[in-house]
């Protein structure tokens, strides 16, 4: 059975550039990666869930925002690490400095015993099509390059 995720990539125009809202993975495993490290809002969702709801779900969970309106569906693309993620396209200007994320529990340093938290997501930020490109995880690029498709 393979494990699918939701995700939303808002989109806005700022002095007639196109610009993509990724955010940037919390925890100690992510600390300090920059380029090919950033994603696209998104979790897992269940099988009898819609692809969409939990898509909105999970980007109000890693950003702190709610998505309503009109969606374009980007598709779905399988991850390297063989996970399915849907994404739809929204546009938004979401202030990426206001961005907040749920936290999750994990044992850090690795075998120490001690439980820390950490946030889901440490940073949101806006970037032009060039600089997404390379900021986002690799198995995510195709849905840059469908946005741009989408909206043309």
């Amino acid at each position: 059975m393979s494990v699918h995720s939701g995700g939303i990539l808002l989109f806005r125009f700022k002095d007639n550039k196109l610009e993509v809202l990724l955010v940037h993975p919390g925890g100690p495993f992510w600390s300090g990666k920059d380029e090919g490290a950033w994603s696209i809002p998104k979790g897992v969702f269940a099988e009898q869930e819609s692809p969409l709801e939990a898509a909105k779900r999970e980007f109000k969970e890693e950003t702190g925002s709610e998505v309503t309106g009109r969606f374009i569906a980007l598709g779905m693309i399988r991850q390297p690490s063989k996970k399915i993620v849907h994404v739809w396209a929204h546009q938004s200007d979401l202030d990426a400095a206001l961005a907040t994320s749920n936290k999750f529990t994990m044992e850090w340093p690795k075998k120490s015993g001690i439980l820390r938290e950490f946030p889901e997501v440490d940073k949101a930020e806006w970037f032009d099509i060039e600089k997404a490109r390379k900021k986002i995880l690799k198995g995510q690029a195709g849905f840059i390059d469908r946005l741009i498709a989408g909206l043309s």
